[in-house]
Order: C-alpha cells, then structure tokens, then sequence
C-alpha cells in the first residue's frame, strides 16, 4: 500500500546525490534508508556494511541473479 508522505526540503535535497550514484530515485533510496536503518536497528550486533551485503543477496535471490556456491577442492 502507498501513501503521500510530506518530507522535509532538507531531507530531498540530502538525498539526491545518493539516489543517483545508485542509480534510485529519491522515495526509493529513502525507503532503501529505511529498511537499512530498521534492519540496522533489528540487528545492533551486526556491523552495517554486512546488513548492506545481506539486503543486497536478498534481492539478488529475488531477481533470480545468483549462481548457487560450489566450493573448489584445492586438496592434493
């Protein structure tokens, strides 16, 4: 479910820089913010980058963009 959200000129303005180097537009780089900061908040355990590279997986398994891991035997 969508709804209209009134947010601060201050907030845009500090978001667009980030949304475009990756490559989102300002609501989704905000809601990408949001899911980062309540996963962050979920986990305060886990270091930040690691709930990057996670959220990452998550949506590269959902976009089927993932090769499944096979270790290599290096064992002679």
């Amino acid at each position: 479910m969508a709804i209209a959200l009134k947010l601060s000129d201050e907030l845009i303005d500090l978001t667009k820089p980030y949304a475009v180097a990756e490559h989102r537009s300002v609501p989704k780089q905000i809601e990408y913010w949001a899911r980062l900061g309540k996963t962050a908040e979920d986990n305060p355990e886990l270091p930040i980058q690691f709930i990057k590279n996670t959220l990452l997986a998550i949506a590269e398994i959902d976009a089927k963009q993932f090769t499944e891991y096979s270790p290599v035997n290096n064992a002679r």
